[in-house]
């Protein structure tokens, strides 16, 4: 509906710009501030005290607590002019000041998918992929350019540096200090992060086979435990493993990364 026919779930402190898009069923609650190019798909909950602006685009039934910041410019000295958009999907839940920034380069985007679950004072900096059922615990930080797979959880005040990726159901342990590429699959701690052991109560959690969790431990012991360098470790484990979805990601996973993985 337009923006400037408020309704009785639109709380008269807002304000709200009269071209933003505002879905049917929204709840926008005082002292929010929508931008003139924000579009808010249907029944998304905006608690208090929210800032949503640039060219943002969000799905429908979000739930967005106090002081979050959605939109804005990248905290980036090398921002270019042009429009840069942040595309989020549905389902998401945004816990108190929680920032997530606009793309820093013309053209660009950053993307967050849906059901995700970004806890109090998390940040997601510009031009971050973030895909569905992702957590991210309190003060969990991504730099710019990171990439994070689906159903993967970044503990408590960890940091992770700039174009790294975050392999699916993969999980960081809090405070660590992220410099490489995260395995799928795996639980990664410390400062610098190390790959520690598989996942294996994610995998449970999401209806991994035990098939496939055997074959996952025995890659991890080939990747990380053996004294086999990667390219010799990966075909080892194309060799002796099945070829099973699992194992195929991880193997075009580790072969893809530009940073090294995290050992």
């Amino acid at each position: 509906m337009p923006a400037k026919k408020k309704s009785k779930l639109i709380h008269p402190t807002a304000i709200i710009h009269r071209t933003a898009q505002i879905g049917a069923g929204c709840a926008i609650g005082p002292y929010c501030v929508i931008g003139e190019h924000v579009e808010i798909g249907e029944q998304c909950r905006l608690h208090s005290h929210i800032v949503i602006d640039g060219h943002t685009c969000l799905g429908r039934e979000n739930d967005i607590y106090p002081f979050c910041s959605i939109g804005l410019g990248a905290q980036d000295t090398k921002v270019k002019s042009g429009i840069n958009r942040t595309v989020i999907g549905s389902h998401n839940i945004f816990r108190e000041y929680v920032s997530i920034h606009g793309p820093g380069g013309a053209g660009g985007y950053t993307r967050i998918g849906s059901h995700n679950h970004i806890l109090a004072y998390g940040h997601i900096a510009h031009n971050v992929q973030l895909g569905n059922h992702v957590t991210m615990i309190n003060v969990a930080t991504l730099g710019g350019h990171v990439i994070v797979e689906d159903r993967a959880v970044i503990g408590g005040l960890a940091a992770v540096h700039q174009f790294c990726r975050i392999g699916t159901m993969s999980m960081i342990g809090g405070c660590s200090k992220v410099v490489q590429d995260i395995p799928p699959y795996m639980i990664c701690d410390g400062s610098p992060a190390g790959s520690r052991t598989i996942n294996k109560i994610g995998l449970e959690r999401n209806g991994v086979s035990e098939e496939a969790q055997n074959a996952l431990k025995k890659a991890y012991k080939i990747l990380f435990r053996s004294d086999l360098g990667g390219t010799n470790a990966l075909a080892k484990i194309e060799r002796d493993l099945p070829p099973l979805p699992e194992l195929k990601h991880l193997i075009e996973f580790v072969r893809a990364s530009e940073r090294g993985i995290s050992k």
